[in-house]
């Protein structure tokens, strides 16, 4: 039972500091004018993880499962992505989507492979985590809760995105060329 509990308390903390440089960013983002875009799910984004993190809390320690390590493992590399991800944005990197003027798309890193590759990170979260205590129905529930979440989300960071991606693409040649 201490491996469950531990387990848990790390990526509690873990997501507590992820909020907290969340927070941090998005003061210094909007400080340099950012503006928020697509704000109206972020309450839902918020509530889902937060019922997935306390819900596996109360399973784990009501059932106490034992712990399949090879999905822990699964889960880290996991976690080594979005510690990839955060490097790649810097002081980007926020749980909401602001949009600063003049700024430009960040292409580097695991940006450079794939479009919002945070949320494949979470959407493996989401579904790794339960299973790695057993708890597979907990996993597809939530998995697909959190697609769907994450479709709303991607369309509204999209649709935010979509000016500086127009303004990265090279013009197209005239007739003439």
């Amino acid at each position: 039972m201490w491996l469950n509990i531990t387990i848990l308390a790390l990526v509690t903390l873990q997501r507590l500091a992820e909020l907290h440089i969340a927070r941090r960013n998005t003061r210094k983002l909007l400080e340099k004018g950012g503006v928020e875009l697509g704000s109206n799910h972020y309450p839902v984004i918020v509530a889902l993880h937060t019922i997935w993190l306390a819900g596996l809390w109360y399973l784990v320690i009501t059932r106490a499962p034992e712990v399949a390590m090879g999905w822990i493992i699964a889960y880290l590399v996991l976690e080594a992505g979005r510690g990839w991800v955060i490097a790649a944005l810097g002081s980007r990197w926020t749980t909401r989507i602001i949009v600063v003027p003049g700024e430009t798309l960040v292409s580097e890193g695991p940006y450079k492979y794939i479009r919002h590759p945070n949320y494949l990170v979470v959407a493996g979260e989401i579904f790794i985590l339960p299973i790695a205590f057993g708890l597979w129905w907990y996993a597809v529930f939530f998995g697909v809760l959190n697609l769907g979440v994450l479709w709303w989300r991607i369309r509204a960071e999209d649709e935010a995105l979509k000016p500086l991606r127009e303004e990265a693409q090279p013009p197209e040649p005239s007739p003439e060329e």
